[in-house]
Parts: structure tokens; C-alpha cells; sequence
């Protein structure tokens, strides 16, 4: 018997605890967008990266390219 004088003090301050930390889960927006995280293992982020990363790591590249198009826009031009 006196075992739960011990056992419910213990479970009351870790239900305490329990509390707590849902309180501070909801505060820091934990539970706002439950859907889209498990949409985000379906999206094929392999497909998407080489195109973002070569036009953000490149700049002169896109500088050429463009140089080229007005050049050869140039050419159509003078030939018509």
C-alpha cells in the first residue's frame, strides 16, 4: 500500500511532462501540415535536382547560351 504513495506522485509529474511537451509541440507548429510530409517520399527529387543545381552552380553557362541564341537570332535575320 505504501508504494502508491511513491507511484502516484511519479505517474502525476510524468503525465505532467506528457503535457508539457504536446503543449510545446503544438505551439512550435508541429501539427500544422500533417498531410504534406507524407507526400514528400512520392516526390522524385533526383529528377528535379541536376536542372536546379546546374542553373544556380553555373552562371556562365547561361551567360553563353544566351549569347548563342542571340547570335544565331542575329544570323536568321541578316538572312532574311
Amino acid at each position: 500500500m505504501t508504494i502508491l504513495l511513491m507511484l502516484i506522485p511519479i505517474s502525476l509529474v510524468l503525465l505532467g511532462l506528457a503535457v508539457a511537451a504536446f503543449i510545446w509541440a503544438v505551439r512550435r507548429g508541429q501539427f500544422d501540415d500533417l498531410d504534406t510530409p507524407a507526400l514528400d517520399i512520392l516526390d522524385d527529387e533526383d529528377a528535379r535536382k541536376p536542372a536546379h543545381a546546374q542553373a544556380t552552380t553555373d552562371p556562365e553557362s547561361d551567360d553563353a547560351a544566351s549569347a548563342a541564341e542571340s547570335g544565331r537570332a542575329a544570323d536568321r535575320n541578316d538572312a532574311d
